[in-house]
């Protein structure tokens, strides 16, 4: 019963930072199955691992990743935190 409780309580807490990112802004870029290239330029997301998605997205936020789109995506999740995007993360790619 515990275990219950406690997957409970997290994916409540997993679904409420979830809600704090805005898909809308990412899947018009990069389709709604994530496997549009976004602007020509930009990595098939539905073949990222989730680590390799968070990792990308904290990594456009601190600055540490990014090719050809790395100032858009900045400006993208500059606005949440990282674990705003690692929860993000979890709802898409492999």
């Amino acid at each position: 019963m515990k275990k219950i409780v406690m997957s409970i309580v997290a994916l409540t807490a997993t679904t409420a930072l979830m809600a704090e990112v805005n898909a809308g802004a990412c899947t018009g870029c990069h389709g709604a199955d994530w496997s549009k290239a976004a602007l020509g330029k930009s990595k098939d997301v539905s073949q990222m691992s989730k680590a390799d998605i968070a990792a990308s997205l904290i990594g456009y936020k601190d600055g540490s990743y990014g090719g050809p789109m790395k100032g858009l995506m900045k400006g993208q999740v500059d606005k949440y935190s990282n674990e705003e995007l690692e929860a993000f993360a979890q709802t898409i790619g492999k």
